[in-house]
């Protein structure tokens, strides 16, 4: 073999026959590099007056020379996957410095992307002459260590290393730590990265905040986070979106502590997910991506698992590779004679397809639940929506108000698909409340437009029951960001009464401070039933209109909820309800 790879324009024929020539060079296995080879590779760079580089394989062949310019070497594509957990790729990288430099970050950086058994560099004089060596190579480590171990300056009479030995006892190392090593997650080890823009004031005062919640994403996920980064800079870098050279920083700890994704909290365009991926070898994905893979591995019910579909093809789309369409669905006659569709484009109208099937029968569901609301109308029951932020106890208060049994977890979007359950006070006066998905800030546009006809069942309630997390030191932005979700569903006039719960998390005095002065607002802790009961007798209060004006109006099926008006059944007892007015004890049943 005698190809020569890199900047290769411009070479003078007696720098080309030296560079051929290092092919006929042997490397035995237990040596870094043989005095002939490094003496042809300074010649061939003096002459050349450029980088010159060696990629030896194991079995002692050059299997490739590189070569750079004054001061770079850009590798041939050897493989930009990495190899299996504990090996190496097999070969080491040997190249010289003109101006007598010790290995640089580049070289560092290839050395843990690409897996190369070694990298050497070759310290030249001014006279073209081997002055020194140093080499590196990959380690296990741990937090803050490096993954590598540098060696060196040092005379190439002295490269006494045993080059095979050391090989094979950091794969037996390394192996031996994949067998060892408890991963965080079934779902893989992950950075966590956001990127702020000085000139944005507003997302500055916020990244604690965003990261905090991103931290809850990814632990929702079933994502383990092996570190968190955040990086200040004067404007966000359209290729990378953070600066080339933390990038690479962040690929060698990530290679070094075993680290396959990279997740932004910063929403990447197209190009940038696809740069950084290229860049990287790693999974990437950003804020918006999360958020749909957790809408698709909580999605039960057919409404949620359409939605979640309908959400992630949109947001795919723009992602598939762009071609140029004189390429794609090629007609008939000149210029339009071609193979017809190329596979690309079969995939992407196949995605445009897929959406407008998704659209046509999410509409007809939709058009189902605005059937079952208009029955709930006639029938003059009053309809209650629980809304909120994600995470603040809606589920958690609905079983408690009426044993429901629906799932409540300590994660983010434990519910997506909305549940109706019947509420009787006393008096025979009853109540159907739903509990509708949480929000989240910067929730995916793709994804609120998905599950819209979701929310809307809150468009039809005569009271809203916004929930708060005490607890949570954000809780005046999560109720900004609900409030902006009622504000664009028309739903602002809708009575609504703010409930603070986890009050069991705050102090008395700030649960007091909280309520204090508010209409409509109270705190209580939705685990306690016995907290709920000021709740219940503001709810009859607010109710109260309602039910008189339904007792004047003749009723759809005497009065009552059918079970096809809500979306299941079970039943509750609630002991005293509403004692504090006076009223009889009651009876909850919730369908």
């Amino acid at each position: 073999m005698s190809e020569l790879f890199g900047n290769t324009s411009g070479l003078p024929p007696l720098a080309c026959k030296k560079l051929e020539r290092i092919y006929r060079r042997r490397v035995p296995l237990d040596t870094i590099a043989t005095a002939d080879l490094i003496r042809s590779l300074c010649e061939a760079s003096k002459e050349s007056a450029r980088q010159v580089g060696a990629l030896v394989h194991r079995s002692g062949q050059v299997d490739y020379v590189v070569v750079g310019d004054a001061t770079h070497l850009m590798l041939p594509d050897i493989g930009r996957l990495r190899v299996a957990s504990g090996r190496f790729r097999g070969l080491r990288l040997i190249h010289t410095h003109l101006h007598g430099e010790a290995l640089s970050n580049d070289d560092l950086v290839d050395l843990v992307r690409l897996r190369l058994d070694m990298v050497a560099t070759l310290q030249l004089n001014p006279a073209g002459d081997p002055r020194a060596v140093s080499y590196a190579y990959n380690v296990p480590s741990q937090l803050p260590d490096p993954p590598y171990r540098v060696v060196g300056p040092v005379h190439p009479s002295r490269l006494d290393e045993d080059f095979g030995q050391l090989m094979s006892a950091l794969e037996g190392e390394f192996a031996r730590r994949a067998r060892t090593h408890e991963v965080d997650s079934v779902e893989g080890r992950a950075f966590l990265i956001q990127v702020g823009d000085k000139r944005r004031k507003d997302q500055l005062a916020r990244l604690d905040t965003s990261m905090r919640e991103l931290r809850e994403l990814a632990r929702t996920a079933g994502v383990g986070v092996v570190d968190v980064i955040t990086q200040v800079r004067d404007g966000v870098d359209p290729k990378y979106v953070m600066g080339r050279g933390k990038l690479d920083e962040l690929i060698v700890r990530a290679i070094g502590l075993d680290v396959g994704l990279m997740i932004f909290d910063n929403n990447l365009t197209p190009t940038q997910a696809s740069n950084i991926a290229r860049q990287t070898d790693l999974k990437i994905i950003d804020r918006t991506q999360l958020i749909l893979d957790i809408f698709a591995q909580r999605a039960q019910s057919r409404d949620g698992k359409l939605q979640v579909e309908l959400a992630q093809l949109k947001y795919a789309l723009p992602r598939l590779s762009q071609k140029d369409d004189s390429l794609s669905r090629l007609t008939g006659g000149i210029g339009g004679r071609g193979p017809g569709e190329t596979k690309l484009e079969i995939g992407r109208r196949r995605a445009r397809e897929r959406v407008s099937n998704l659209e046509a029968q999410l509409k007809k569901l939709a058009e189902q639940r605005k059937q079952r609301r208009r029955r709930r109308h006639r029938s003059e029951v009053p309809v209650v929506a629980i809304v909120g932020y994600t995470n603040a106890g809606k589920s958690t208060l609905l079983n408690t108000l009426t044993n429901a049994g629906v799932l409540a977890e300590d994660k983010l979007f434990a519910t997506l698909d909305p549940r109706s359950r019947r509420l009787r006070f006393p008096e025979e006066r009853e109540v159907v409340i739903t509990d509708t998905v949480g929000l989240i800030r910067d929730m995916p546009r793709d994804l609120f437009a998905a599950f819209r006809a979701t929310f809307e069942e809150a468009s039809d309630a005569d009271l809203i029951l916004h929930v708060v997390d005490a607890s949570d030191e954000d809780r005046t932005q999560h109720i900004a960001t609900t409030e902006t979700m009622l504000s664009d569903l028309s739903l602002m006039h809708v009575p609504r009464i703010l409930v603070f719960n986890k009050a069991d998390l705050v102090t008395p005095g700030d649960a007091a401070r909280l309520v204090l002065g508010q209409s409509n607002t109270l705190a209580l802790c939705a685990t306690d039933r016995e907290s709920t009961r000021p709740l219940l007798a503001l709810m009859a209060e607010v109710l109260a209109g309602r039910w008189e004006e339904s007792a004047l109006t003749p009723s759809y099926d005497e009065g009552s909820v059918s079970e096809d008006m809500v979306d299941g059944e079970s039943m509750a007892t609630l002991d005293e309800l509403l004692a504090a007015t006076g009223r009889r004890k009651s009876r909850a049943a919730s369908i």
